[in-house]
């Protein structure tokens, strides 16, 4: 796992001893900034279900004004603030059950959404971004799923942006509209 370009570009991250955190493939990784690329730099961005941190690392690397690392496990905490450490960066890390930190978090920019797998989360959490207007006008929220995984409908002014597939994972964008 790598910090694909940007300040921090080339830097190997440290990854989880165990299977409890599962990293975003470096293909799909890809494809995620391959999407939003254009609406990186300058904005501010949540990483939900953190993990080892690595999308808000690149985020950051590629000129995010701010990320906010969001996870409810220790382990993880001490593995976002590691990575960063690495990469010779500061950002927000906070310990708090997402739906939790949702109902205060403040306006984002950009929002990525990588609950555990078959966990249930997707509505509860996309439901809770879309209630609380979460995104700033023109603000992207990125989810990543396992593929045939439903997504909820978006509610206004919020619309479905595109699906993409990349073998068994599918990321799914919704946008803000700016009215």
């Amino acid at each position: 796992m790598r910090v694909i370009t940007g300040t921090a570009r080339g830097r190997k991250l440290c990854e989880p001893k165990d299977m409890s955190v599962r990293p975003t493939t470096d293909m799909v990784k890809e494809a995620i900034f391959s999407v939003v690329q254009f609406d990186v730099p300058g904005r501010r961005v949540l990483d939900l279900f953190a993990g080892t941190g690595q999308l808000g690392i690149e985020a950051i690397s590629r000129g995010a004004r701010e990320c906010v690392f969001v996870d409810n496990s220790a382990a993880s905490i001490a593995l976002v603030k590691k990575n960063l450490e690495i990469c010779k960066m500061q950002a927000p890390v906070i310990r708090a059950d997402a739906l939790s930190f949702l109902q205060g978090g403040g306006k984002f920019d950009l929002v990525f959404v990588d609950p555990p797998y078959h966990a249930g989360l997707y509505d509860k959490v996309l439901q809770t971004l879309f209630s609380f207007d979460m995104l700033s006008k023109g603000g992207i929220i990125l989810v990543e799923s396992m593929c045939g995984e439903p997504m909820p409908e978006p509610v206004p002014p919020y619309v479905f942006g595109k699906s993409y597939r990349y073998g068994k994972i599918s990321l799914t964008t919704y946008r803000r509209q700016a009215i």
